[in-house]
This record gives C-alpha cells, sequence and structure tokens, in this order.
C-alpha cells in the first residue's frame, strides 16, 4: 500500500535505544511518524547511562529519511516523565501514540529479593508506564484521540522464576491499561498490552548451562526484536480503532490473544461457609480447575514458528 499506516503521527517511544524499542521506533517512522526516542542509555539493571544507544537509533531512522528526536529523561517520577512528552509537543506539536517500553531488570529469587530490587523495577515497568501516560492523557483528552501501546511480559500473565518484581509489574501494567481503555473511552483513546518475545539485553541473562538451558536459549535467539514491531505500529495506527483494553503475546511469526481473569469454576453453599465445610467440600470441588504452578517457557512449550 502506497499510504502509510502512520502518517502525521507523532509517537513516543521509551527505551528506544536498542532492542524491541529500536525496532518499534525504526518501523513506527517507517509507517510516517515522527518520533521521539526515549532512552537513558542504562545497562539492563539500570546503571549507568549514556547517549549513544538514542543518538543510533536517531542516525538510522534518519538515514531513512525520518524524523525524530531524543530525549533523555527518565520515565521513573511524575516530572521527568511529563518532560518526556513535553518533548514531542515541543519538538512536533501533537503526541499521538505513547509506547510504554522501557525497562530493568533485578532478577533474584523472591525470598532473597532487596527492598531496592523490588522498587527499582516497580518504578521504572509499572509507576513508568503510568507517569508516561498520565502525561500523554492531558493532549489525547483536548484532542479526542491517541493511543497507548504497553510491553507486558509472559513472567507476569502467566510466572517464572526469580522475577517477582519484574512480574508484579507487568502483570499490573494490564490492569493499568484496561483502566485506561474503560476510562478514556468516551475520548477515543484507545489502550493495549504487548507481551514480546525476542532475544535482547532483557532476556540474555536467561541461564545456559545445562543442554536443556541451553536449547531453550537457542530457540529465544530465533525470536528477532523486529518480529514485535508490527503489532505495535498496527495497534497504534487507526486501522486498530476497535482495538482497546486486549493484551496480545507475539512470538516469532505467532500473534496469540492473551485471556483476562474471569470466574472458571464456582461453588455455593446455603447458610455460607464455614473454614471446615470449605475444606471438606468447596476446596475439593474447585481443585480440578486451579492453576497449575506453571511458567512461560512451560506453556509456550513448542518451537517457535
Amino acid at each position: 500500500m502506497s499510504q502509510r499506516m502512520l502518517e502525521g503521527k507523532v509517537a513516543v517511544v521509551t527505551g528506544a535505544g536498542g532492542g524491541i524499542g529500536r525496532e518499534i521506533a525504526l518501523m513506527m517512522s517507517q509507517e510516517g511518524a515522527k518520533v521521539v526516542i526515549n532512552d537513558l542509555g542504562v545497562s539492563v539493571t539500570g546503571d549507568g547511562g549514556s547517549a549513544t544507544p538514542a543518538e543510533q537509533t536517531k542516525a538510522i531512522i534518519e538515514q531513512r529519511g525520518g524524523e525524530a528526536v531524543i530525549n533523555t529523561n527518565s520515565v521513573a517520577s511524575w516530572t521527568s516523565a511529563k518532560g518526556i512528552i513535553d518533548t514531542a509537543i515541543n519538538a512536533f506539536g501533537r503526541i499521538d501514540i505513547v509506547v510504554n517500553n522501557a525497562g530493568i531488570l533485578r532478577d533474584v529469587i523472591f525470598h532473597k529479593m532487596s527492598e531496592d530490587d523490588w522498587n527499582s523495577v516497580i518504578n521504572v515497568h509499572l509507576s513508568g508506564s503510568f507517569y508516561v501516560s498520565r502525561a500523554a492523557a492531558e493532549h489525547f483528552r483536548k484532542q479526542e484521540s491517541g493511543a497507548f501501546v504497553h510491553m507486558s511480559s509472559t513472567s507476569g500473565l502467566i510466572g517464572n522464576f526469580g522475577q517477582a518484581n519484574y512480574a508484579a509489574a507487568k502483570l499490573g501494567i494490564t490492569a493499568l491499561s484496561k483502566s485506561i481503555a474503560l476510562d478514556m473511552k468516551r475520548y477515543n483513546v484507545r489502550s493495549n498490552c504487548i507481551a514480546p518475545f525476542a532475544w535482547s539485553r532483557m532476556t540474555g541473562s536467561i541461564p545456559a548451562d545445562t543442554p536443556e538451558q541451553k536449547a531453550r536459549v537457542e530457540k529465544i535467539k530465533q525470536m528477532t526484536p523486529d518480529k514485535n514491531a508490527p503489532m505495535a505500529v498496527f495497534l497504534a495506527s487507526d486501522l486498530a480503532k476497535d482495538v482497546s483494553g486486549q493484551v496480545f503475546a507475539t512470538r516469532n511469526n505467532e500473534i496469540f490473544l492473551m485471556s483476562s481473569p474471569r470466574p472458571v469454576k464456582g461453588v455455593h453453599r446455603d447458610g455460607g461457609w464455614t473454614p471446615w465445610t470449605i475444606a471438606d467440600h468447596a476446596a475439593p470441588a474447585l481443585k480440578a480447575a486451579f492453576m497449575p504452578l506453571d511458567r512461560s517457557g512451560e506453556v509456550f512449550s513448542w518451537d517457535p514458528v
């Protein structure tokens, strides 16, 4: 098609200095959007900082004929997140799309997780998604249009070892997105989530010590970051005007619509329950429908297609 999907739109992509964020920024630019590249250039754990990753993304966009500016504000505070959106307004005069992709990892088994491990991850992923979205919401409401795309994870949707902080943040983002979709529907504003699969810095810490672990890593390496960009572009476009409050998983060439929690089975008892009758009757009746203690890799057990 000759018409580009995001022609005339302005997008903010957080964490756009590399990996999935960079690929989303590049494809959005190719589809006609002017892009704010937000990135601090920190390590996976959130340490350090460098302008180089954002500059590299900007250079690629401009080499391909697109327009982009860089913002190095942190997403993890109300004031600095507002500055990210202000960059879009000051540079391009509007804001149409927000992609909440910025993230860090502090993986550690739950009973050894520190306060800083918890707070750092929650602040960037969950609070950061709220702060950036909230700053953009003022503009979206006034213009009665806009699209949010948030990055979730099967670590939160399903489960994983050593990621209580990350999983809690990522599942929380799905609830945040649904609330945004409900609250801002009257203003023609949409909000959706993507749970991406990709080999990047964020998955580079996956253990590869045993033959089984090595085989799993090799499968993940097949899933390059660019495979997630098409869904982000679509959800940001006017062609997705009827898609809101949803969670998608993108895995190589596969796209999945993920379920939201709903009642799966119920029991009732005249006169109410006691702890003893729950133990004797309710729990045994419900047990067959209990969710298993599985992990993402066990649910997505087949090779990427």
